[in-house]
């Protein structure tokens, strides 16, 4: 077998059979979501299709993303520990690139049809195709692939891979939907009397507070107040590597169509609230939200989003919804469990990567939660 790989610089460039074999298995992979992320990308970013090749066959692709941190306004708010953590940052990676996507949990970087090669095989192709993407998008401080579950791990023992340091952050939070649960009542009744009870005292504070989906007409209509609303809480993440633009809702919207909802939250024909999903096969993502914080206080909004979320793939069949990594222990109180997941990352200086391990444990300090369970 003869393979090979070619890099494109846009969606327009793909192959014709692009998202037959490639983004019909994954969404953030389809040529329509890579036309989102060249529409509305953040300003600190851009981004490289790689398409891999068995003779003329297409039989893969990936997406490469490159982090500019000098353009970005700030990684965290607030406290002086903060503050050093910017600094440092700055310091040591003021570029990075990722195989993979920085915007989503999960392993969203590549796909390959494994009856046309080995995932080892992929693996070496990948890494080949980094170096060659370095060359396009400028030598980073950080190359990252991310988001690999533990047995996946077993595919980067090889000697190239050596230089990586093997870093594991926050878990992914996933609901795996039941199949007995036919509808939300379903679920309702799984749970613990105690957590049956707090569902019912969340659903009682949201009273009065209309929810609707949004179709493209609302969400250039709410353009505006959804981009306050989710600066309100991208700006007070614990970490935060970029921002979204203000045309990006509606741009994924355009794009990705029935396989984008947004679901706004109104008191008074005002949006206090809002959430988004992308549907993925069998797979629910959710993506970002926003909300007024004074009331999300007084009515528990974001619980209610979680509820919501939960009750939509319930409805709708799907079977699973990945949370994120963001939040764990109120996204445990509604089921979901911590999937751990690692990443490799490698800083280009000869001098600085052999203590990436103490660089990378200093900047990222394990956060302590409890795992609740709420199922009888």
């Amino acid at each position: 077998m003869c393979y090979s790989f070619k890099i494109f610089n846009s969606a327009t460039e793909l192959p014709i059979n692009w998202n037959i074999v490639i983004g019909q298995q994954n969404i953030m992979l389809s040529e329509e979501y890579f036309r989102v992320v060249e529409e509305s990308k953040p300003i600190n970013m851009k981004y490289c299709f790689v398409g891999f090749f068995s003779d003329e066959n297409l039989i893969g692709g990936a997406l490469y993303q490159y982090l500019s941190f000098i353009e970005h306004k700030n990684f965290q708010k607030g406290e002086v520990l903060c503050s050093i953590r910017n600094f440092l940052t700055r310091q040591l990676s003021k570029d990075v690139m990722i195989l993979g996507n920085n915007m989503l949990t999960g392993q969203n970087g590549f796909y390959f049809d494994t009856s046309k090669i080995s995932t080892e095989t992929a693996i070496t192709l990948l890494n080949e195709a980094s170096q060659n993407v370095q060359a396009i998008l400028g030598k980073t401080s950080l190359i990252i692939y991310k988001d690999y579950q533990k047995p996946f791990l077993k595919n980067f023992e090889d000697e190239k891979f050596k230089s990586f340091y093997r870093f594991s952050v926050q878990p992914n939070m996933i609901l795996n939907i039941k199949t007995e649960w036919k509808c939300f009542e379903d679920y309702s009744n799984n749970l613990s009397k105690k957590y049956r009870a707090r569902l019912k005292s969340a659903k009682k504070k949201i009273d009065g507070i209309q929810k609707m989906e949004l179709d493209i007409l609302s969400i250039k209509k709410y353009k505006n107040e959804m981009n306050i609303l989710y600066q309100n809480v991208a700006e007070n993440a614990p970490f935060n590597t970029f921002f979204l633009t203000e045309d990006h809702f509606e741009s994924m919207k355009q794009n990705l169509n029935d396989n984008f909802k947004v679901f706004g939250y109104f008191i008074n024909d005002k949006l206090i609230g809002f959430y988004t999903l992308i549907l993925n096969n069998n797979d629910i993502d959710t993506y970002f939200l926003g909300y007024d914080k004074e009331i999300q206080k007084e009515k528990q909004i974001y619980l209610n989003m979680l509820f919501d979320m939960t009750e939509f793939g319930i409805t709708n069949q799907f079977k699973r919804i990945v949370f994120g990594r963001t939040a764990l222990e109120i996204k445990s109180t509604i089921g979901a469990e911590p999937v751990e997941i690692f990443g490799l990352i490698r800083h280009n200086s000869k001098a600085i990567n052999p203590f990436m391990e103490k660089i990378f444990t200093s900047l990222n300090p394990k956060v302590e939660w409890i795992q609740r369970k709420p199922f009888k």
